[in-house]
Parts: structure tokens; sequence; C-alpha cells
């Protein structure tokens, strides 16, 4: 064999040899690719609750779609409804702070609320009506202070509701979402009637009875943010409460207000859209 013919061979076996470890590197290379964990997810994929997280407000903002009076108070904002002589919603912070040390005795003190411009229900309205004087934001989610403890007896804070309501499942209700609290933190909550035309009315001021009451609830720690509504009728009901839990977006649906409008709107609908009772049962 010649000696150029030996070379040439030679040269063709390297040129194939360094196509092959091309080749090889190329391949692990797209494999390495594959195993990387994305830093972005697909444009089609929908983005779930962790993902939202790094633009969640500080405050999920106060409830929207009304045009009635909002009143400020030191640890509760209200929307108050004049037509209707009492709240269409109720909002606030729970802290398991607020429920741990020192807790100061309940004095009733029911009175008008000087904060409302157009002036409130007073306690005569209800007087001999057969109705309570329902708490929206319930006396108990405020023992810390004197305060925080008289401001839940103003009657912009009240309204109607039947005895076997009022004393049963609301009140079961409420406890269980002061644990929820304890167990969770903070809680953001909305609570109100649902107020429509027609509705009876008791005394001189004309307090409106609604047949149906709503409370939200937002947990916005982790690890776990999740948000749960429930709907009740003004009335005796038996079971548990969560018989009577609902998707927000329906009681938003009802009302005409948005809960928690400063939420992400993805991270709103996801946690707004779906009733997700096991989450709070843990």
């Amino acid at each position: 064999m010649k000696k150029n013919t030996i070379i040439l061979i030679l040269v063709l076996i390297i040129f194939f040899l360094i196509y092959l470890l091309l080749k090889q590197k190329r391949q692990l290379e797209t494999l390495q690719a594959q195993l990387q964990p994305q830093t972005e997810a697909p444009a089609d994929r929908p983005p779930d609750i962790e993902r939202e997280l790094t633009i969640i407000p500080d405050d999920p903002g106060l409830p929207a779609g009304s045009n009635t009076e909002i009143v400020e108070h030191t640890y509760y904002t209200l929307s108050y409804a004049e037509e209707f002589e009492q709240p269409e919603w109720v909002s606030y912070k729970l802290l398991d702070d607020y429920l741990t040390g020192e807790k100061f005795k309940r004095r009733d003190n029911f009175r008008a609320d000087p904060a409302v411009p157009t002036g409130s229900a007073t306690p005569a309205d209800y007087k001999r009506s057969g109705y309570d004087r329902g708490h929206l934001l319930p006396a108990a989610d405020m023992p810390f202070s004197r305060q925080s403890m008289s401001e839940t007896f103003f009657m912009s804070n009240m309204s109607p509701q039947k005895p076997q309501f009022n004393r049963g499942i609301w009140k079961k209700l409420e406890e269980q979402v002061r644990t929820w609290a304890l167990e969770n933190e903070e809680l953001y909550i909305v609570v109100g009637p649902v107020l429509q035309p027609g509705l009876p009315k008791i005394g001189k001021n004309g307090v409106s009875v609604p047949s149906y009451y709503y409370k939200v609830l937002l947990d916005l720690k982790r690890p776990e943010i999740k948000a749960l509504g429930f709907l009740m009728e003004n009335d005796k009901i038996d079971g548990s409460f969560f018989s009577r839990a609902v998707p927000i977006d329906s009681i938003e649906a009802l009302t005409g207000i948005d809960f928690f409008p400063l939420l992400p709107d993805n991270l709103e609908h996801q946690l707004e859209s779906t009733l997700d009772t096991l989450a709070w049962m843990n």
C-alpha cells in the first residue's frame, strides 16, 4: 500500500472519530437540557398559586362594587346601606394575637353609630321585633381591649337575625373561624347580609330583615393559601356549617360585591371559583 493512501485512510479515520465525538456531545447536551428544571412555565400552562405569591399585595383590599357609605372604625371597616339601615359588608383582619393573652369581658353596649353620615339604626328598632341584634363582626373576635370590644356594639355592625340562626349554626361558624385564625395566624374576613328590594322591615327606621347571610374567608399565609365562602338562610339550620359552604364567586354573583379586589386576577379566580373544604378541615 502506498504511503499517501495510508495517510488518507488515517485522516479519514480521525475525522470520523471527531464526528462521533461531536455527535455524542450534542446528544449529551440535549439530554441535560431536557433534565434541567424549567425556569419559566409554558405560555399555555395556567398559573398556579405558588407562582402568584411573588405579586400578592400585603392586603387584599376592601370589597368593591357598591355605592354605599364607607365607615372606618379602629379594627374594621363597613359599607353602610342606608336604604336597608345596616351594612352590606363588614371587612376585618382577624389575628391570632387578638384571641390570646388578656381578654376583656363582654359588656353589651348597643348604640347608634355616630360615624354613619346618614344616621344608623338604633337599638329601639329591634325592640320587641323578635329578632336578635346579630353581630356581623362578633364581639368575641375583638376581646383584647375595651375599645375593640366596644366598637363591635355599634348598630352599624348589626343585622336582624332570627334567634335560632344567630344562636345556632351562625354562632358555631363564628367559633370555628376563631379556631382557624389561631391555626393560620391571620385571616381576612368579609361578612354581611344579602340585601335586595322587598325585604320585610322592622323598627321606626325601617331595618330590612335579610333572608340570607354570607361569610367569606381568606388565608394568605404560606404554606397553603386558601379561601372559603358560606351562604346561610336566616333560619334554624341543622347539621354542619360545611353544608352551606359555597364558592366565593357564587356569593359575588348574588351580591354584586368583589370581595378581594387587590388580589392578582389569576390567583383571585383560582381561589374564588373553586370549593375546597378539605383545606380547612386539616
